[in-house]
C-alpha cells in the first residue's frame, strides 16, 4: 500500500469523531432517533438501537451492519432499560454514550382545559421517567469507568413558552432539562458529562401533518421560524447531538443546546407592528 493511500485512511479515521465509542440511543429506530442512529455509525460509533419498533429497528441494524444492532425496549419498564444497558456491557464491554432520546408526544395542541390524567401519565411514562431511569443505569456503569456522557433530547419549549406544544408534553421536557443540570452537578466528579439538545419544531412521524404534506408543513414552520431560508430536520438535531457526544465537547457538560434558529431568543412583537 503506497503512503498516500496510508495517509488517506489515517485522516478518513481521524474524521470519525466517534471512533471507538459505544453508543445507545433509544427511539432509535425512527425520527431523531433514527437520524442519529446513522450519523453516529457513520462517525464510526458502535450503535445499539432501543425501541419499541421491532420491524424498523431490525431492519435498521441490519442495513447499517456488524457496528449495530437492535434490542426492544420500553423506556418506561426499568426491566428494559437495565437489560439494555447489560447486554450492551455483554457485548461491548463499555458504554461511552447513552442518548435518552425515546419520546411521544400526546397532542400537537391543546389547552389546559383539555389536558386529562391519562395524557399526563403516558407522556410523563416515557419521556420523563424513560429518560431518569436511562440516565440511572448508564450512570451505574459509567460511575466505575470514570467516563462518560449522558444526552437527552428535550424541546426548544423549555426556552420559550408558547410554542403550542401541550402542557403534559412541555411539563415533561422542563423535567428532562432538570435532570441534565442536576445530574451533570452529581456524575462529574466521575469525569461524566451530561447534556441534552432542545429543538424547535422538526416534523417526524409522530408529527401530525393533517392533509398537508410533510414539505408544506415544514415550509410553514420555516417561516414561522426566525431564522428564514433554513428548514430544521432531523438530521440537524442529530448532528448537534453528534457535538455534544463526540470529544470535541469534552468539556461541555450541564448545557441545553437549544437549535431552534434563535427564535427563543427574538420577541416578534415589536417587528409585527412596523
Amino acid at each position: 500500500m503506497s503512503n498516500a493511500l496510508i495517509a488517506l485512511e489515517g485522516s478518513a479515521s481521524k474524521n470519525k469523531r466517534l471512533e471507538e465509542k459505544v453508543a445507545i440511543i433509544t427511539g432509535g429506530a425512527s425520527g431523531i432517533g433514527a437520524s442519529a442512529v446513522k450519523i453516529f455509525h457513520e462517525n464510526g460509533a458502535s450503535v445499539v438501537i432501543a425501541d419499541i419498533q421491532d420491524e424498523l429497528g431490525q431492519a435498521m441494524a441490519d442495513k447499517l451492519g456488524e457496528k449495530a444492532c437492535y434490542i426492544h425496549c420500553d423506556v418506561s419498564k426499568e426491566e428494559d432499560i437495565r437489560d439494555l444497558i447489560d447486554t450492551t456491557i455483554a457485548k461491548h464491554g463499555k458504554l461511552d454514550i447513552m442518548y435518552n432520546n425515546a419520546g411521544v408526544l400526546d397532542k400537537p395542541f391543546g389547552g389546559i382545559l383539555e389536558t386529562t390524567k391519562s395524557d399526563l401519565e403516558r407522556v410523563t411514562n416515557v419521556n420523563l421517567v424513560g429518560a431518569l431511569l436511562g440516565a440511572k443505569h448508564a450512570s451505574r456503569v459509567m460511575i466505575p469507568q470514570r467516563k462518560g456522557c449522558i444526552l437527552f433530547t428535550a424541546s426548544a419549549a423549555t426556552a420559550i413558552a408558547g410554542l403550542s406544544t401541550s402542557h403534559p408534553y412541555t411539563a415533561s421536557k422542563y423535567a428532562i432539562l432538570g435532570i441534565t443540570r442536576s445530574l451533570a452537578a452529581e456524575v462529574g466528579e466521575f469525569g461524566i458529562r451530561v447534556n441534552c439538545v432542545s429543538p424547535y419544531a422538526v416534523v417526524t412521524g409522530m408529527s401530525p401533518t393533517g392533509e398537508a404534506g410533510v414539505a408544506q408543513v415544514e415550509e410553514f414552520l420555516s417561516e414561522m421560524g426566525n431564522l428564514k431560508g433554513h428548514i430544521l430536520r432531523a438530521e440537524d438535531v442529530a448532528k448537534a447531538a453528534l457535538y455534544l457526544a463526540s470529544d470535541e465537547a469534552q468539556y461541555v457538560s450541564g448545557l441545553n443546546l437549544v437549535v431552534d434558529g434563535g427564535f427563543s431568543i427574538v420577541n416578534p412583537t415589536l417587528k409585527s407592528h412596523l
